[in-house]
């Protein structure tokens, strides 16, 4: 993703891209985020920048997972899909960066499937929450009081449902970084109806 030539902020979005990652989810968050000059970088979990959405779509991506340090990001994004979530998972980096912005309270957010990473990891326990309605009973398993709203925000931790919310998310997370009048701009910019 290029970085927007007008940055709004310092603030910066990690996200994380695994073979079989929803292409909607990932990248809508991307496009809201550029708009709102938040400099976003796709990263790759693979071994190659070229990665494959669950839909069989190539993106290049600007990192290697190898090449960059999560903790300097000032938000990690999960997206989902599948396979992408489950190999998301199986990447110990995803894993040690969860846990560690969970003792940390620095922000996180994950979508569709995704939650149920956090979920599994024992970062949703008590905290309000959603999901895609397939890995809704996941979260609850894992102890998040869950929700069926677009977004869910709790404290550091941000979900979202799936494709049809990820705008929603991209906007949430510009909220977050930039503030309400940046979101509701980029809201009307992209002619958001509802």
């Amino acid at each position: 993703m290029p970085t927007p030539e007008n940055l709004a902020t310092d603030a910066t979005v990690a996200i994380m891209l695994a073979d079989g990652f929803e292409t909607v989810e990932a990248l809508a968050v991307a496009d809201i985020l550029f708009r709102a000059g938040v400099r976003a970088d796709l990263i790759s979990v693979t071994d190659a920048r070229h990665v494959t959405s669950s839909h069989g779509i190539r993106v290049v991506a600007d990192l290697m997972l190898e090449d960059v340090d999560l903790s300097t990001y000032t938000v990690l994004f999960l997206p989902g899909g599948l396979p992408g979530t489950t190999n998301l998972k199986a990447t110990p980096a995803i894993q040690v960066e969860v846990l560690r912005r969970a003792d940390e309270g620095e922000a996180m957010a994950a979508i569709c499937a995704a939650p149920s990473i956090f979920a599994e990891l024992g970062v949703l326990d008590g905290r309000h929450a959603t999901a895609n309605p397939a890995f809704v009973k996941a979260i609850a398993a894992g102890g998040a009081i869950v929700h069926d709203n677009p977004v869910v925000v709790d404290g550091f931790i941000t979900t979202s449902r799936g494709a049809g919310t990820s705008i929603d998310l991209g906007l949430e997370i510009v909220r977050q970084l930039l503030g309400e009048d940046a979101a509701e701009a980029i809201s009307r910019g992209i002619v958001r109806t509802h």
